[in-house]
């Protein structure tokens, strides 16, 4: 049997235990529909995740759907609930998750989903940084860890040769970095020393974290929908001016929103890039160059070891509708149990990029040689595992956080155009942001 065959069959075992199996008089299977984000080779992947839980069981059939990019296929989801069809599967990237959290009965939450699907879903077996994202203050999961990632440093080996730079000695701190920066442009060695993708999330979510520095108060909205931003702190704007300062001397190019610049890693256009540790797949099958896998930089003036980084990616949620029955929830918390099974989670960690988000599943990548066959596939984990978790290192739970990040590039592009200072950019974007969260808080109480 072929190794995807021998995971389909082996989870089969499990699922197919708790599912049951339909009898003859009962020859239909259940649909299932799964929308969800992914494209191009992740989603292949949906696709065979799909299709090896309809092999490993005769109840339901799971029909995965591309609904758009994440903020389309949130809108997408809200509007098929209102008009009561919704799918029986979502996949909401991670800052959807407190608006979701305060969607009341429009889903099924985990923990509830596993109670009445009759499956075990155990939130300790996900690593922390995981759990924590997906988890109610007590413990409970609220939603499926699937895609998860964090964001990484990648970097052109050969331009770092060029430029006269180690290039397995990737800078770990940012004053090292803007010196590696300013030779790379010294010596000519690539046309754009730096980019980033991402930018409110890799370099202020995530610099947040990892400098234990709070985003927003109530630890960063986990503890109530009263949270207040505080990205303007004195560390935040040195950054930004930072930023400012490499974007004036042309060592760094501002590359848009989301992940608009991403293709110029591969391209051979930057030398440096801030993006998602899923894009490992991507990298490795376009570019023509050597490139290496980093840890995001840390400021040593703001802290002597770096904490653990967050997590980026997408959740599963259940979503209810008006008739849908016990066998559709039943076949969706079966699919979500198949998700979880170690064999599937390495799978989709492998072929993907994304970490495993289980104990079980990184350890089984370990057995199998997949990080000594794959030189910095472990990076993420470790990324995500170092230090402690805080409370400002957990996540971000803020409602309409999507808008927040579109308030926050606003205002980050406006001063890196000189029209205003890091300062005044920062107190601008925090003053916008939390009319969004008072807006966000009256009508959830409403």
């Amino acid at each position: 049997m072929k190794r995807r065959e021998v995971i389909a069959a082996s989870a089969g075992l499990a699922v197919s235990g708790l599912f049951g199996t339909r009898s003859s008089a009962q020859s239909a299977r259940t649909p299932i529909v799964w929308w969800h984000a992914m494209t191009a080779a992740n989603a292949e992947q949906v696709n065979r995740v799909a299709a090896d839980f309809n092999a490993s069981q005769d109840r339901a059939e799971i029909t995965a759907v591309y609904k758009g990019t994440y903020p389309d296929l949130l809108n997408a989801t809200i509007a098929a609930f209102r008009a009561g069809q919704a799918p029986h599967v979502a996949q909401i990237f991670e800052v959807g998750t407190g608006s979701m959290l305060a969607a009341g009965k429009a889903v099924k939450q985990n923990w509830q989903l596993a109670q009445e699907a009759g499956v075990t879903i155990d939130p300790a077996q996900f690593v922390p940084a995981v759990r924590g994202y997906y988890s109610l203050p007590d413990g409970r999961l609220a939603s499926m860890p699937f895609n998860s990632s964090t964001a990484v440093m990648w970097y052109n080996k050969d331009a770092f040769a060029a430029a006269g730079l180690d290039p397995e000695q990737p800078p770990a701190t940012w004053p090292g970095l803007v010196s590696a920066c300013a030779q790379l442009k010294a010596k000519n060695a690539i046309e754009v020393p730096m980019m980033t993708s991402w930018p409110s999330w890799i370099q202020f979510e995530q610099y947040s974290a990892i400098h234990d520095l709070p985003f927003a108060t109530e630890a960063d909205g986990f503890n109530g929908l009263g949270a207040e931003l505080v990205f303007n702190s004195p560390a935040h704007a040195r950054h930004l001016q930072r930023l400012m300062d490499m974007s004036r001397d042309g060592t760094f190019r501002y590359g848009g929103r989301g992940d608009a610049p991403e293709n110029l890693f591969p391209a051979g256009t930057a030398a440096i890039m801030f993006e998602s540790s899923g894009n490992r797949g991507l990298y490795s099958r376009t570019s023509k160059f050597r490139w290496g896998e980093a840890m995001l930089p840390f400021d040593p003036a703001v802290i002597a070891a770096p904490n653990n980084a967050i997590i980026g990616g997408a959740s599963l949620w259940a979503m209810t509708a008006p008739n849908r029955t016990a066998e559709e929830y039943r076949a969706v918390g079966a699919l979500m149990a198949f998700i979880a099974e170690p064999d599937q989670v390495a799978l989709w960690h492998q072929k993907t990029g994304y970490i495993p988000t289980t104990e079980a599943g990184y350890e089984l990548s370990r057995q199998q040689g997949w990080y000594e066959q794959n030189p910095g596939a472990d990076i993420p984990i470790r990324q995500l595992t170092r230090g402690h978790v805080t409370d400002n290192s957990r996540g971000l739970r803020l409602g309409r956080l999507p808008e927040i990040r579109t308030i926050l590039e606003e205002e980050i592009e406006r001063a890196l155009q000189g029209e205003q200072t890091a300062q005044a950019a920062l107190d601008r974007a925090v003053e916008r942001g939390n009319k969004v969260l008072r807006d966000f808080q009256r009508s959830v109480r409403a």
